[in-house]
């Protein structure tokens, strides 16, 4: 109603400029008197009725948020098999699972452990969710380090990534140097040959990939899941992962 009306003034103000041919208008930029007409006209109107640069920044708002969320969408399904079928990433869960999540965590990340337990036993409880775990360590040069060692753990065996991932993320406070290489030996891992281990091309190649994958998705913290065809970028309660896994079922049965 608010643009209706300013169109209007523009309009009206326009009339004083009809003594003009309209094909000729067309071609003509305006004159410097017109030029501080058609200001004068939006700067008193925006003064009258200053609640329209909100209406404006709130719409553009939502129009940068629309096409961000498309961007998204065509960028998932351009990568989905890079989200979800990686050789190279662990998966927990259901491996035959019909509805797939994928998490996006750091083991320095607090709210990726808030939302640890409330995961699994959403995941539990379902039984027939499979779960993908990206190592993106963006918390520091100590998370970089869990990453690798869960990387390597994982190069062994599943269960060995399991044990490894569920230790560090129990853990509670911040993870540093000492304390990754003295839970890994607490795991039973040999912890020299560990030291070597991570510095492997593999691993760096790995997380270079999921980094990649990241930022292509606009993916910029942690916890970040994408359940179905959605992004989210927040811990999630077991209550809310279950509605996302079940309406990821519903729109797409018996697909990953």
């Amino acid at each position: 109603m608010i643009a209706k009306t300013l169109a209007a003034a523009l309009l009206a103000l326009g009339i004083a400029f009809t003594a003009t041919p309209a094909a000729a208008q067309e071609n003509m930029p305006l004159s410097p008197k017109q030029v501080d007409a058609v200001k004068k006209v939006v700067r008193d109107y925006l003064m009258e009725h200053p609640e329209v640069l909100g209406e404006a920044l709130e719409a553009l708002r939502e129009k940068m948020r629309a096409q961000a969320e498309a961007d998204a969408q065509r960028m998932m399904e351009a990568r989905k098999d890079e989200i979800l079928k990686s050789p190279d990433d662990p998966v927990a869960g259901n491996p035959k699972g019909d509805v797939t999540v994928v998490e996006f965590f750091d083991y320095n990340c607090g709210f990726c452990k808030q939302t640890f337990d409330a995961m699994w036993d959403a995941v539990k409880a379902d039984g027939k969710t499979r779960v993908v775990l990206k190592e993106y360590p963006i918390l520091g040069p100590d998370s970089v380090i869990a990453s690798r060692v869960a990387l390597v753990a994982k190069a062994q065996s599943q269960a060995k990534y399991d044990e490894i991932h569920r230790s560090f993320m129990k853990f509670r406070g911040r993870l540093d140097e000492k304390t990754i290489f003295r839970l890994a030996g607490e795991a039973g891992f040999n912890v020299e040959q560990l030291k070597k281990d991570i510095n492997a091309a593999d691993i760096d190649r790995q997380l270079k990939k999921t980094s990649d994958l990241a930022h292509t998705l606009d993916i910029g913290g942690t916890p970040t899941f994408i359940v179905g065809d959605r992004i989210l970028a927040s811990a999630l309660d077991q209550s809310t992962l279950k509605q996302l896994i079940d309406v990821a079922r519903k729109a797409a049965p018996n697909k990953g």
